[in-house]
């Protein structure tokens, strides 16, 4: 019997386009190019990220990012658990600003059920309160490393000194350091722990002076300023046509934030302002911008806190009878649809879509996430044409990127 082996049927054009590109790329190299790599494991790559780079000595003329190396498979592992399941596994994308991403995950489900009108006024003023905390704790990441990007050692041990403070209080709410599974559809895991509010209104006080040293330390620093003004500059129409969110798009001047745009949660019942770059030190849109813009958001973060501690300690205060897992449903069917949902993200619009196709099954047909790293990434190779290496490591930073996101 003879076997018949099947023949290899070429992928259309519009699946090898990209790497068709790529292709083109390193053939078009001229014989004095020089092409290297940077990463996966280099420190300023941020993760297992790959960079390749085709140089002219000093000077790069083109940058490609390559990613793939963690394989999270989050969108499979969505796609045969139930919804409430899958919480556990939102957390894992941006590991380090968790809260948001189940925040974002738990609204669609509970939209797509039609409960997220009867969520407690208690249990939403809490989702912000952690969320924020999360983000500081984000943004505090963001700006350590970014000091050692650019030489800076200081800062990084200072900064990550204070983000203790926030792990601590929320691996007392949750019961872990990271990946807490605190925030559930229809509630929370648990009701703040007694003497939380008072323990985040100290942390406050405590904090805020250690920004004006960081200010005077990092942000106000002359070598700093040098090495990120000028730097990076990522043009505002260029911004929005590669679909950047987050700082990366405010950095760039434009004053888009979704907890003020959609007004998701309580955060309309909330006073702050949305921090935009301004060229302040060099150009709008430059490195400097869009780490002053994390520094900013910060100060707003601490004003939503307090905001939110105010309404947990008056109005909304614990009671006895206070049940956070009351409005949990019994069973996470949706009626069939397609739904997406958003919440801004540490770094972002961090979006979920989902299709759901049957009324008895607590399973998503579909779940598709939209992670800000992703597409802000994708423009690094827009900002980094002629710069010098050096500065190429100025504008990884600047995005401020996580890998779980990437590859997922």
């Amino acid at each position: 019997m003879k076997v018949e082996y099947p023949t290899f049927k070429p992928l259309a054009p519009k699946y090898t386009r990209a790497l068709d590109n790529y292709y083109q790329k390193i053939a078009a190299a001229s014989i004095e190019d020089m092409v290297l790599n940077m990463g996966p494991q280099h420190p300023s790559t941020h993760g297992v990220l790959r960079l390749e780079l085709i140089t002219d000595g000093e000077i790069v003329k083109e940058v490609i990012p390559h990613v793939g190396y963690l394989h999270r498979c989050f969108e499979k592992h969505a796609e045969s658990l139930t919804y409430q399941q899958t919480i556990p596994f939102t957390d894992r994308l941006d590991y380090l600003a968790s809260m948001n991403n189940s925040h974002a995950w738990v609204m669609g489900v509970e939209r797509m059920l039609g409960i997220d009108k009867d969520i407690p006024k208690r249990v939403e003023y809490i989702r912000v309160l952690v969320c924020e905390m999360n983000r500081i704790a984000s943004h505090l990441i963001a700006i350590g490393t970014y000091g050692i990007d650019i030489g800076a050692f200081t800062p990084f041990l200072w900064l990550f000194k204070d983000r203790e403070h926030i792990m601590g209080m929320l691996e007392w709410a949750s019961g872990s350091r990271m990946l807490y599974n605190y925030i559930w559809v229809g509630g929370l895991f648990y009701d703040l722990p007694v003497g939380f509010e008072e323990r985040a209104r100290e942390f406050i006080t405590y904090f805020r002076p250690k920004m004006v040293e960081l200010n005077q330390l990092l942000t106000d620093n002359q070598i700093f300023i040098s090495r990120t003004a000028n730097v990076g500059v990522l043009p505002r129409d260029v911004a929005i046509s590669y679909g950047c969110s987050g700082p990366m798009l405010r950095g760039s001047g434009l004053k888009w934030d979704l907890r003020r745009i959609d007004g998701y949660s309580v955060y309309p019942e909330l006073d702050f302002e949305i921090p935009i770059g301004t060229g302040q030190m060099g150009t709008v849109g430059d490195c400097w911008d869009r780490y002053k813009v994390r520094i900013d958001e910060i100060e707003q973060s601490l004003r939503i806190m307090e905001q939110c501690i105010d309404r947990l300690q008056n109005d909304l205060k614990r009671t006895a009878d206070f049940d956070p897992r009351a409005g949990l449903p019994r069973k996470l069917t949706p009626k069939p649809q397609d739904y997406y949902a958003r919440c801004e993200g540490a770094k972002g619009e961090l979006g979920f879509y989902f299709i759901h196709n049957d009324p008895r099954s607590e399973v998503p047909f579909r779940a598709k996430v939209r992670a800000p790293s992703f597409n802000n990434l994708s423009v690094l190779s827009e900002i980094s044409k002629g710069i010098m290496i050096a500065d190429l490591i100025a504008n990884v930073g600047s995005v401020d990127i996580v890998l779980g996101e990437l590859d997922r």
